[in-house]
Protein backbone atom coordinates (compact mmCIF):
# COMPACT_ATOMS: atom_id res chain seq x y z
CA UNK A 1 0.00 0.00 0.00
CA UNK A 2 1.43 3.32 -0.36
CA UNK A 3 0.52 5.71 1.82
CA UNK A 4 -0.32 9.98 1.43
CA UNK A 5 3.03 11.34 0.58
CA UNK A 6 3.71 15.15 1.67
CA UNK A 7 6.32 17.23 -0.22
CA UNK A 8 9.62 15.82 -0.20
CA UNK A 9 11.08 19.01 1.58
CA UNK A 10 8.87 18.68 4.24
CA UNK A 11 10.76 16.05 5.50
CA UNK A 12 13.79 17.71 5.41
CA UNK A 13 12.92 20.18 8.17
CA UNK A 14 14.02 19.45 11.10
CA UNK A 15 11.32 19.89 14.13
CA UNK A 16 12.25 23.40 15.89
CA UNK A 17 12.42 22.52 19.25
CA UNK A 18 11.95 24.95 22.42
CA UNK A 19 13.70 25.43 25.20
CA UNK A 20 12.77 23.05 28.16
CA UNK A 21 11.00 23.97 31.04
CA UNK A 22 12.12 21.06 33.83
CA UNK A 23 13.95 18.35 34.88
CA UNK A 24 12.74 14.90 35.40
CA UNK A 25 12.89 14.78 39.30
CA UNK A 26 13.74 17.90 40.62
CA UNK A 27 10.82 20.21 42.22
CA UNK A 28 12.20 23.24 41.51
CA UNK A 29 14.24 24.39 38.38
CA UNK A 30 15.41 27.98 37.34
CA UNK A 31 14.13 27.49 33.88
CA UNK A 32 17.21 30.25 31.71
CA UNK A 33 16.11 28.14 28.29
CA UNK A 34 13.84 30.59 26.56
CA UNK A 35 14.47 34.04 26.95
CA UNK A 36 11.53 35.33 28.50
CA UNK A 37 11.16 38.25 30.55
CA UNK A 38 12.83 37.89 33.91
CA UNK A 39 9.85 39.42 35.92
CA UNK A 40 7.07 37.30 34.84
CA UNK A 41 3.75 38.76 33.38
CA UNK A 42 3.08 42.56 34.36
CA UNK A 43 0.05 42.58 36.62
CA UNK A 44 -2.58 44.99 34.59
CA UNK A 45 -1.95 41.86 31.83
CA UNK A 46 -2.93 39.16 34.40
CA UNK A 47 -6.09 41.12 35.42
CA UNK A 48 -6.98 41.75 31.52
CA UNK A 49 -6.85 38.21 30.69
CA UNK A 50 -9.16 37.25 34.06
CA UNK A 51 -11.54 39.96 32.62
CA UNK A 52 -11.26 38.74 29.23
CA UNK A 53 -12.21 34.87 30.55
CA UNK A 54 -16.16 35.93 30.76
CA UNK A 55 -16.26 36.33 26.90
CA UNK A 56 -14.25 33.74 25.79
CA UNK A 57 -17.04 32.21 24.15
CA UNK A 58 -17.66 35.42 21.48
CA UNK A 59 -14.73 35.41 18.70
CA UNK A 60 -12.33 37.70 19.12
CA UNK A 61 -11.74 41.11 16.63
CA UNK A 62 -10.68 39.71 13.88
CA UNK A 63 -8.45 42.77 12.99
CA UNK A 64 -7.05 43.19 16.31
CA UNK A 65 -7.78 46.93 15.95
CA UNK A 66 -7.72 47.94 19.34
CA UNK A 67 -4.12 46.09 20.01
CA UNK A 68 -3.58 47.83 16.70
CA UNK A 69 -4.06 51.08 17.65
CA UNK A 70 -2.35 50.65 21.40
CA UNK A 71 0.53 49.71 19.26
CA UNK A 72 0.26 52.61 17.08
CA UNK A 73 0.15 55.03 19.73
CA UNK A 74 2.89 53.50 21.98
CA UNK A 75 5.47 53.54 19.00
CA UNK A 76 4.18 56.33 17.01
CA UNK A 77 3.35 54.35 14.03
CA UNK A 78 0.24 54.21 11.47
CA UNK A 79 -2.12 51.12 12.90
CA UNK A 80 -3.17 50.68 9.24
CA UNK A 81 0.11 49.40 8.68
CA UNK A 82 0.38 47.14 11.69
CA UNK A 83 -0.65 43.22 11.29
CA UNK A 84 -1.01 41.19 13.98
CA UNK A 85 -0.08 37.58 14.58
CA UNK A 86 0.12 34.29 16.32
CA UNK A 87 3.34 35.21 17.53
CA UNK A 88 5.91 36.52 15.12
CA UNK A 89 6.65 33.15 13.89
CA UNK A 90 3.38 33.29 12.47
CA UNK A 91 4.39 36.46 10.56
CA UNK A 92 7.87 34.51 9.75
CA UNK A 93 5.90 31.79 7.88
CA UNK A 94 3.36 33.62 5.92
CA UNK A 95 6.03 35.94 4.41
CA UNK A 96 7.79 32.87 3.62
CA UNK A 97 4.60 31.05 1.50
CA UNK A 98 4.04 34.19 0.03
CA UNK A 99 6.99 35.84 -1.20
CA UNK A 100 8.88 32.57 -1.30
CA UNK A 101 8.41 29.09 -3.10
CA UNK A 102 9.78 27.18 -5.47
CA UNK A 103 11.97 28.97 -7.76
CA UNK A 104 12.25 31.62 -4.97
CA UNK A 105 15.30 31.88 -2.75
CA UNK A 106 15.59 33.22 0.86
CA UNK A 107 18.50 34.29 2.26
CA UNK A 108 19.30 34.63 5.86
CA UNK A 109 23.05 34.49 7.95
CA UNK A 110 24.53 31.45 9.35
CA UNK A 111 23.50 31.55 13.12
CA UNK A 112 19.57 33.38 12.17
CA UNK A 113 17.00 32.27 14.05
CA UNK A 114 15.61 28.92 12.83
CA UNK A 115 12.02 29.32 12.40
CA UNK A 116 13.51 31.18 8.87
CA UNK A 117 14.97 28.06 7.27
CA UNK A 118 11.91 25.91 8.72
CA UNK A 119 9.28 28.06 7.04
CA UNK A 120 11.11 28.83 4.23
CA UNK A 121 12.06 25.46 3.40
CA UNK A 122 8.19 24.69 3.96
CA UNK A 123 6.93 27.31 1.26
CA UNK A 124 9.40 25.45 -0.96
CA UNK A 125 12.19 28.16 -1.27
CA UNK A 126 16.09 27.12 -1.32
CA UNK A 127 17.44 28.41 2.09
CA UNK A 128 21.04 30.12 1.48
CA UNK A 129 22.61 30.46 5.23
CA UNK A 130 25.08 33.10 4.34
CA UNK A 131 28.64 32.48 6.40
CA UNK A 132 29.01 35.08 9.51
CA UNK A 133 32.09 37.14 10.49
CA UNK A 134 32.49 36.87 14.48
CA UNK A 135 29.22 35.80 14.73
CA UNK A 136 27.59 38.66 13.15
CA UNK A 137 25.93 39.20 10.21
CA UNK A 138 28.17 39.90 7.18
CA UNK A 139 26.67 42.34 5.13
CA UNK A 140 28.74 42.59 2.44
CA UNK A 141 28.44 38.14 2.26
CA UNK A 142 24.79 38.65 2.34
CA UNK A 143 24.96 40.97 -0.24
CA UNK A 144 26.89 38.74 -2.60
CA UNK A 145 24.90 35.81 -1.98
CA UNK A 146 21.65 37.92 -3.62
CA UNK A 147 21.07 36.02 -6.73
CA UNK A 148 18.30 36.59 -9.80
CA UNK A 149 16.43 34.30 -7.32
CA UNK A 150 16.45 35.80 -4.33
CA UNK A 151 12.99 37.59 -3.38
CA UNK A 152 13.26 37.76 0.87
CA UNK A 153 16.59 38.10 2.79
CA UNK A 154 15.65 37.88 7.10
CA UNK A 155 17.94 39.96 9.07
CA UNK A 156 17.55 39.38 13.10
CA UNK A 157 18.64 42.07 14.88
CA UNK A 158 19.42 41.92 17.73
CA UNK A 159 20.11 38.34 16.77
CA UNK A 160 18.98 34.90 18.88
CA UNK A 161 20.93 32.81 19.51
CA UNK A 162 24.45 35.24 18.98
CA UNK A 163 23.05 38.48 20.63
CA UNK A 164 24.79 40.07 17.97
CA UNK A 165 23.52 43.74 16.76
CA UNK A 166 23.82 45.44 13.67
CA UNK A 167 24.11 48.73 14.28
CA UNK A 168 21.50 51.32 11.68
CA UNK A 169 24.27 52.26 9.38
CA UNK A 170 25.09 49.01 8.27
CA UNK A 171 20.91 47.78 8.06
CA UNK A 172 20.60 50.86 5.79
CA UNK A 173 23.51 50.12 4.03
CA UNK A 174 21.94 46.48 3.31
CA UNK A 175 18.87 47.58 1.90
CA UNK A 176 20.59 50.06 -0.57
CA UNK A 177 22.56 47.21 -1.88
CA UNK A 178 19.63 44.99 -2.30
CA UNK A 179 17.72 45.32 -5.12
CA UNK A 180 14.54 46.79 -5.01
CA UNK A 181 12.16 43.45 -5.82
CA UNK A 182 14.12 41.87 -2.72
CA UNK A 183 11.89 42.02 0.29
CA UNK A 184 14.36 42.78 3.62
CA UNK A 185 12.60 41.23 6.75
CA UNK A 186 13.98 42.92 9.96
CA UNK A 187 13.02 40.88 12.97
CA UNK A 188 13.29 42.80 15.98
CA UNK A 189 11.97 40.55 18.89
CA UNK A 190 14.63 42.18 21.21
CA UNK A 191 14.38 45.67 20.06
CA UNK A 192 13.34 46.38 23.89
CA UNK A 193 16.38 45.80 25.27
CA UNK A 194 18.66 47.62 23.32
CA UNK A 195 20.16 50.90 24.99
CA UNK A 196 22.44 51.66 22.32
CA UNK A 197 21.67 55.40 20.05
CA UNK A 198 22.51 53.74 17.04
CA UNK A 199 20.40 51.66 16.81
CA UNK A 200 16.65 51.47 14.74
CA UNK A 201 14.91 48.18 14.66
CA UNK A 202 13.54 48.82 11.67
CA UNK A 203 10.86 52.06 11.45
CA UNK A 204 13.09 54.04 9.63
CA UNK A 205 13.79 51.70 6.70
CA UNK A 206 9.75 50.77 6.67
CA UNK A 207 9.25 54.08 6.32
CA UNK A 208 11.75 54.73 3.62
CA UNK A 209 10.46 52.53 0.78
CA UNK A 210 7.89 50.17 -0.21
CA UNK A 211 10.51 46.20 0.78
CA UNK A 212 11.19 46.35 4.08
CA UNK A 213 8.94 44.23 7.10
CA UNK A 214 9.87 44.84 10.69
CA UNK A 215 8.92 42.22 12.98
CA UNK A 216 8.31 42.72 16.94
CA UNK A 217 6.82 40.23 20.11
CA UNK A 218 4.96 40.37 23.18
CA UNK A 219 7.07 37.14 24.23
CA UNK A 220 9.85 38.76 25.60
CA UNK A 221 10.13 42.67 27.54
CA UNK A 222 6.44 42.44 27.79
CA UNK A 223 6.23 39.24 29.78
CA UNK A 224 4.05 37.34 27.33
CA UNK A 225 4.74 34.28 25.61
CA UNK A 226 2.84 31.80 26.71
CA UNK A 227 -0.09 34.46 25.02
CA UNK A 228 1.72 34.11 21.34
CA UNK A 229 1.46 37.85 20.39
CA UNK A 230 3.43 39.31 17.52
CA UNK A 231 2.78 42.23 15.53
CA UNK A 232 4.55 43.36 12.26
CA UNK A 233 5.03 47.23 10.41
CA UNK A 234 5.19 46.94 6.61
CA UNK A 235 4.21 48.92 3.49
CA UNK A 236 0.56 48.87 2.89
CA UNK A 237 1.09 46.27 0.19
CA UNK A 238 2.37 44.15 2.20
CA UNK A 239 -0.07 44.18 4.96
CA UNK A 240 -2.41 43.69 2.43
CA UNK A 241 -0.67 40.41 1.39
CA UNK A 242 -0.89 38.92 4.87
CA UNK A 243 -4.13 40.30 5.86
CA UNK A 244 -5.50 38.02 2.53
CA UNK A 245 -3.70 35.07 4.14
CA UNK A 246 -3.25 35.33 7.94
CA UNK A 247 -6.34 32.75 9.90
CA UNK A 248 -9.55 34.84 10.57
CA UNK A 249 -9.20 34.86 14.06
CA UNK A 250 -5.16 34.72 14.43
CA UNK A 251 -4.77 36.64 17.85
CA UNK A 252 -7.03 35.21 21.01
CA UNK A 253 -9.49 37.28 22.96
CA UNK A 254 -7.04 36.73 25.84
CA UNK A 255 -4.03 37.78 24.24
CA UNK A 256 -4.80 41.06 22.27
CA UNK A 257 -6.42 42.11 25.81
CA UNK A 258 -3.13 41.05 28.01
CA UNK A 259 -0.81 42.98 24.86
CA UNK A 260 -3.44 46.01 25.29
CA UNK A 261 -2.74 45.94 29.04
CA UNK A 262 1.16 45.61 28.76
CA UNK A 263 1.82 48.15 26.69
CA UNK A 264 0.26 50.40 29.59
CA UNK A 265 2.00 48.96 32.09
CA UNK A 266 3.56 51.93 33.96
CA UNK A 267 7.69 51.65 33.89
CA UNK A 268 7.57 48.09 32.87
CA UNK A 269 9.36 47.85 29.85
CA UNK A 270 12.26 50.51 31.60
CA UNK A 271 12.38 48.54 34.10
CA UNK A 272 13.16 45.57 32.35
CA UNK A 273 15.61 47.31 29.92
CA UNK A 274 17.56 48.68 33.17
CA UNK A 275 17.84 44.92 34.39
CA UNK A 276 18.93 43.34 31.44
CA UNK A 277 21.50 45.59 31.29
CA UNK A 278 23.26 45.56 34.57
CA UNK A 279 22.67 41.81 35.14
CA UNK A 280 23.40 40.97 31.85
CA UNK A 281 26.92 42.75 32.37
CA UNK A 282 26.99 41.08 35.40
CA UNK A 283 26.36 37.52 34.45
CA UNK A 284 29.13 38.06 31.45
CA UNK A 285 31.95 38.94 34.21
CA UNK A 286 30.89 35.98 36.12
CA UNK A 287 31.25 34.06 33.34
CA UNK A 288 34.65 35.37 31.99
CA UNK A 289 35.96 35.06 35.34
CA UNK A 290 35.19 31.73 35.86
CA UNK A 291 36.93 31.38 32.41
CA UNK A 292 34.13 30.83 29.95
CA UNK A 293 34.06 33.32 26.54
CA UNK A 294 31.22 35.32 26.22
CA UNK A 295 29.98 36.67 23.04
CA UNK A 296 29.15 40.36 23.17
CA UNK A 297 25.25 40.58 23.18
CA UNK A 298 22.40 43.37 22.81
CA UNK A 299 19.47 40.89 23.89
CA UNK A 300 17.66 39.36 27.52
CA UNK A 301 20.69 36.60 26.88
CA UNK A 302 24.18 35.71 26.87
CA UNK A 303 26.26 32.82 24.58
CA UNK A 304 29.06 31.36 26.23
CA UNK A 305 31.44 29.87 24.64
CA UNK A 306 32.96 26.43 25.78
CA UNK A 307 35.07 25.68 22.82
CA UNK A 308 34.18 22.39 22.45
CA UNK A 309 30.95 20.36 21.98
CA UNK A 310 32.29 17.89 24.51
CA UNK A 311 33.19 20.69 27.43
CA UNK A 312 29.67 22.48 26.40
CA UNK A 313 27.66 19.39 26.99
CA UNK A 314 29.61 19.04 30.33
CA UNK A 315 28.96 22.47 31.37
CA UNK A 316 25.13 21.91 30.45
CA UNK A 317 25.11 18.47 32.85
CA UNK A 318 26.80 20.53 35.70
CA UNK A 319 23.68 22.86 35.39
CA UNK A 320 21.33 20.25 34.90
CA UNK A 321 22.01 18.82 37.81
CA UNK A 322 21.74 22.19 40.11
CA UNK A 323 17.97 22.12 38.66
CA UNK A 324 19.13 25.23 35.71
CA UNK A 325 18.08 24.71 32.44
CA UNK A 326 19.83 26.25 29.63
CA UNK A 327 19.78 26.57 26.12
CA UNK A 328 22.06 24.01 24.02
CA UNK A 329 22.40 25.80 20.82
CA UNK A 330 24.21 23.13 18.33
CA UNK A 331 20.90 23.46 16.02
CA UNK A 332 22.22 27.10 15.27
CA UNK A 333 25.49 25.06 14.14
CA UNK A 334 26.75 26.40 17.73
CA UNK A 335 27.01 22.72 19.34
CA UNK A 336 29.85 24.82 21.18
CA UNK A 337 28.02 27.06 22.92
CA UNK A 338 25.48 27.44 25.55
CA UNK A 339 22.72 30.29 25.53
CA UNK A 340 21.51 31.46 29.03
CA UNK A 341 18.73 33.65 29.21
CA UNK A 342 19.71 36.94 32.12
CA UNK A 343 16.86 35.62 34.72
CA UNK A 344 16.29 37.79 37.82
CA UNK A 345 19.21 38.81 40.41
CA UNK A 346 19.15 35.95 42.33
CA UNK A 347 18.89 33.71 39.17
CA UNK A 348 21.99 35.18 37.67
CA UNK A 349 23.73 34.80 40.58
CA UNK A 350 23.06 31.26 40.40
CA UNK A 351 24.58 30.67 37.27
CA UNK A 352 27.71 32.15 38.06
CA UNK A 353 27.99 30.27 41.31
CA UNK A 354 27.18 26.86 39.25
CA UNK A 355 29.80 27.81 36.36
CA UNK A 356 32.36 28.97 39.12
CA UNK A 357 32.26 25.33 40.51
CA UNK A 358 32.02 23.46 37.31
CA UNK A 359 35.28 25.25 36.38
CA UNK A 360 37.11 24.53 39.74
CA UNK A 361 36.14 20.89 38.83
CA UNK A 362 37.25 20.65 35.50
CA UNK A 363 40.87 22.32 36.42
CA UNK A 364 40.91 19.56 39.49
Amino acid sequence: MTAPAPRPEVLNIAPYVGGESDIPGRNRTIKLSSNEGAFGVPPGAQAAVVAAAAELHRYPDGGAAALRRAIGARFGLDPERIVCGNGSDELISHLCLAYGGHGRDIVMSAHGFLMYQIAGTYAGSRVVKVPERNLTADIDALLAAVSPATRVMFLANPNNPTGSLLPEAEVARLRAGLPPEVLLVLDAAYAEYVDRPDYDPGVKLVDAGDNTVMLRTFSKVFGLGGARVGWGYAPPAVIDVLNRVRGPFNVSAGGQAAAIAALAEPGWVEHGRAHNVEYRRVLTRGLEAAGIKVWPSEGNFVLADFATPERARAADAFLRSRGIIVRPVGGYGLPHCLRITVGTAEEVGQVIDAMTGFAAEAHG
